[in-house]
């Protein structure tokens, strides 16, 4: 019996390292690791070499290809010997929203930033985070030192990709790919080529970037021999791993919220939903972005006093939220652009103030914010046949139930995996063969939907978020 191929999918994301080994041919997981990272929005990048080596140890046995999806926009500062001079400010890091309001007027307006780069910058754009340390640089003598020893600027994916490289030398050689570099801010998915001025204007200086790789490309080897495939971002990764059909859009509930398709020309939407990234095979992924999504539900979980098994079950027993609106912006918010805002709960009455009904607006507050996000597709051209939901919070009842009505969409369950792995292995997969596989992904039955009133509910929600915007676009200080 032939022995299978076999190649190695790496996700290196905010929370964690995943490793899965696969059969290059059919794309069956045969071992898989993880390891976690430290918490926090700066992080020192050793951490994710660590976790690397952690979550690989002992699978990497036979591994001919591997490829790493990484955590999108983070900011990796190298000096000319490749050594890192300051911790990686992630994606989920909101330090640099006065900053990102100066880079957009300055180019001229959103409109300006969607025709050079088919996205308007927010704060998680990496090409805020450079204004931000230059901005900063005074008040800190690490971000000082940073700052005058910059050499180059680089993503999580291709710090690792390089790292895991035998014969890498200093900050030569260094490769990104499509996927990830249309999310820095300075590379455009409509041309496939960098926009070097405005990272000029964003750090007051060049500074080397990463040659963009092909999609299928071999970019460098390990030490043990195995092919180091371009790797991608951790949605576009996502993608290649769902294997994403014209007309699916992708709904992924984790830390963040995601809402992405795949797409055969490119995106500019000048409002700043719609970010027009590009994708891992040479097309295009609009994607639209929320900070909030199943830490909404856990939180408020955690509020009444419930598992998230018995929020489930009072989200679904309520009759519905009885005109209650949960705003869900309680880590500030990207989609819509309010980096300062906070949660807020409008529609308490005796009647209301009830455990059901507060599970019940919770997760009608984080599926509006969704709907929203499809909109925005749809608006873009992107065709809206079936939704994917995918990450932890895709495994909550009343998501599965409530989602058909509130999205406008037919709602399937792919089998829960780790998609920005699988994805990232089936990119190695494409390049130690030459061939992009066609892999299987098994899809379960989600909860039957619920029929209710997504008009008069969104119509709420919109109408609070209107009222209140002012409020939200404000700074809270705390007092």
């Amino acid at each position: 019996m032939t022995q299978p191929r076999l190649v190695a999918g790496v996700d290196c994301s905010t929370q964690a390292t995943k490793v899965v080994v696969c059969d290059a041919e059919t794309g069956t997981i045969l071992r898989e690791g993880r390891a976690p990272h430290p918490d926090g929005t700066q992080v020192d990048p050793q951490e994710w070499w660590k976790a690397w080596e952690i979550a690989s140890d002992g699978l990497l046995d036979g591994v001919e290809a591997i490829a790493i999806g990484g955590q999108q926009h983070g900011m990796v500062l190298l000096d000319e010997t490749g050594e890192v001079v300051h911790p990686a400010v992630l994606w989920n890091d909101t330090s640099s929203a006065d900053a990102t309001a100066e880079l957009i007027t300055e180019l001229g307006g959103p409109e300006a930033w969607a025709e050079a780069v088919g996205s308007m910058p927010v704060p998680s754009f990496t090409v805020t985070k450079l204004r931000w340390i230059r901005d900063n640089a005074d008040t800190d003598p690490v971000r000082r030192d940073a700052v005058a020893r910059a050499a180059a600027v680089v993503l999580p994916h291709d710090w690792m990709t390089h790292r895991l490289a035998a014969d890498r030398t200093g900050i030569d050689g260094i490769t990104t790919d499509r996927g990830d570099a249309s999310g820095t801010g300075w590379w455009s998915p409509a041309t496939n080529s960098y926009r070097e001025d405005l990272v000029e204007r964003a750090f007051g200086r060049s500074l080397k970037l990463p040659r963009v790789a092909g999609p299928a490309e071999i970019v460098g080897r390990t030490a043990s021999g195995a092919a180091l495939a371009a790797g991608t971002g951790d949605n576009a990764a996502a993608a290649l791993g769902l294997d994403l059909q014209v007309g699916d859009v992708a709904i992924s509930l984790g830390t963040s919220g995601t809402a992405f398709a795949r797409s055969a020309h490119p995106t500019a939407d000048a409002s700043g939903f719609v970010a027009g990234f590009a994708d891992a095979t040479g097309e295009y992924l609009p994607l639209v972005c929320t900070l909030n999504a199943a830490r909404v539900m856990s939180a408020t979980a955690e509020l009444l006093g419930m598992t998230l098994a018995e929020f489930d079950e009072a989200a679904l027993s309520s009759p519905g939220s009885q005109g209650l609106v949960l705003l869900p912006f309680l880590d500030g918010e990207r989609t819509p652009d309010l980096p300062h805002s906070t949660g807020l709960v409008y529609g308490l009455t005796r009647a209301t103030m009830q455990p059901a009904i507060m599970a019940r607006a919770a997760v009608e507050g984080l599926l509006c914010g969704l709907a929203d996000a499809v909109d925005a597709l749809r608006a873009q051209g992107i065709p809206v046949n079936r939704l994917l939901l995918l990450g932890g919070g895709a495994r909550s009842r009343s998501v599965q139930a409530l989602a058909p009505a509130l999205l406008g969409a037919e709602v399937v369950l792919p089998e829960p995996a780790e998609y920005v792995a699988l994805g990232a292995a089936r990119q190695a997969a494409w390049a130690l063969t030459g061939d992009l596989p066609t892999w299987q992904i098994p899809v379960g039955k989600p909860e039957p939907a619920i029929t209710l009133d997504a008009t008069q509910i969104r119509t709420n929600y919109a109408q609070v978020l209107t009222n209140t915007r002012p409020l939200l676009s404000s700074p809270y200080n705390g007092s």
